[in-house]
């Protein structure tokens, strides 16, 4: 097919609108169900482009959850814990492949943010990955293939209606690409920066210890920050986005927002939570906007009477600031990056309170000295990488 009609483009007044190649070739996509939109294809093929380089970069199956053309979160096969299987809903699933184990990851660290996403799978899709995705609110989904069981189950979903899109693995596009802003043509060469070790060779601080686990880690939220919109900064922890901030004009704003989301996602791990006692019916989606608010600040919109008895069996204590406190602080081992360089290290002070280790950026800023300073009184080990990542 050499070009595929959409319905609209962003939103419903944009017409016409379709994709094609450029220079009249087929385009390397199929899709095997739905109608895709606009917005389903550029989450597709960034969402591809970063799970394609997790792989190659750690060997491991990558699942990614887009939303609004950037990542909310992103992950490779790695086994669940027992706690991570239940705050993620599939601790019922039982044993998982590892390519469903990447996706429960991508989607289970920031739930809400990942409601209704479109995914993207490094590897053809079994049954386990589908079994998953079906049951989850989700737009579609990108992959290099699927298992006939897999695509019978995702072309249920939806009332039949759910975007299903196989991309030829081989494919390479052109090394220079274009895009039109107000009717004026942008040029420039494809980002295809290798993030490697190489790149995280330069460590400034005083402590140079980076283990393996935290390299593949500091390769993840890297990859990762490509194809998030910018300014943008990413949380990682064993194998897992687990904190996204993007598109904030204030690098710190970043942190802050990518720090809240990775608090967050450990707070669910807290006896507190896993102890709550939800109504018999409530879906998944509830319970995470209930868990959501509970941990939040705004906890009484769940807790006042009335509203307490509609969403839990048993009515939760609060969990005082105090108490949510003390459970952040034993959050260790936390990588960060950023896709530039730090400006103040106000960013490595708010980097702290969420336990991060291991820092991965580009450098450069004239303050640098006062950042590595601040990695130094924390004993956290970072990396300039020379290289800045922007994606517009």
């Amino acid at each position: 097919m050499k070009e595929i009609e959409l319905k609209y483009g962003c939103n419903p007044n944009q017409k016409p609108s379709r994709i094609y190649m450029e220079d009249g070739s087929e385009l390397p996509v199929t899709v095997l169900n739905g109608r895709p939109g606009y917005i389903n294809f550029l989450d597709a093929f960034n969402g591809w482009q970063l799970v394609k380089e997790l792989k190659a970069a750690t060997g491991l199956p990558a699942a990614t959850s887009f939303k609004h053309v950037s990542p909310a979160g992103a992950a490779v096969g790695l086994p669940l814990t027992e706690t991570l299987a239940k705050i993620y809903w599939v601790d019922d699933l039982g044993e998982l492949s590892p390519l469903a184990c990447a996706y429960a990851r991508a989607r289970g660290a920031d739930r809400m943010s990942s409601f209704g996403d479109f995914i993207a799978l490094s590897d053809v899709c079994d049954a386990d990955t589908a079994r998953l995705i079906k049951r989850e609110v989700s737009d579609g989904v990108i992959a290099p293939g699927y298992t006939e069981e897999a695509l019978e189950m995702l072309k249920a979903k939806k009332k039949g209606a759910y975007n299903v899109i196989q991309i030829e693995e081989s494919y390479v596009p052109a090394p220079v690409e274009k895009k039109q802003v107000y009717g004026i043509t942008f040029e420039q060469g494809r980002n295809e920066l290798d993030i490697d070790g190489d790149l995280l060779s330069n460590i400034v601080t005083q402590n140079k210890e980076i283990p393996e686990s935290a390299l593949i880690d500091m390769k993840i939220a890297l990859i990762t920050l490509k194809y998030t919109q910018s300014n943008s900064v990413c949380f990682v922890k064993d194998g897992q986005a687990i904190g996204i901030g993007a598109g904030q004009q204030s690098r710190v704003h970043c942190t802050r927002l990518a720090g809240s989301k990775a608090d967050n996602w450990f707070l669910r791990q807290s006896p507190r939570v896993l102890g709550l006692q939800f109504a018999d019916g409530l879906g998944r989606a509830d319970r995470d906007n209930a868990i959501d608010n509970y941990i939040g600040e705004d906890y009484m919109d769940v807790l006042a009477d009335g509203a307490w008895e509609r969403i839990f069996k048993v009515k939760p204590q609060v969990f005082t600031r105090e108490e949510k406190r003390a459970w952040l602080d034993q959050m260790q081992d936390v990588t960060l990056g950023s896709d530039a360089f730090f400006p103040f290290a106000d960013n490595i002070e708010r980097a702290h309170k969420s336990g991060v280790k291991y820092i991965a950026q580009p450098g450069g800023s004239v303050r640098d000295d006062l950042v590595i300073e601040c990695c130094d009184k924390y004993n956290m080990a970072m990396a300039f990488t020379g290289i800045r990542l922007f994606h517009h």
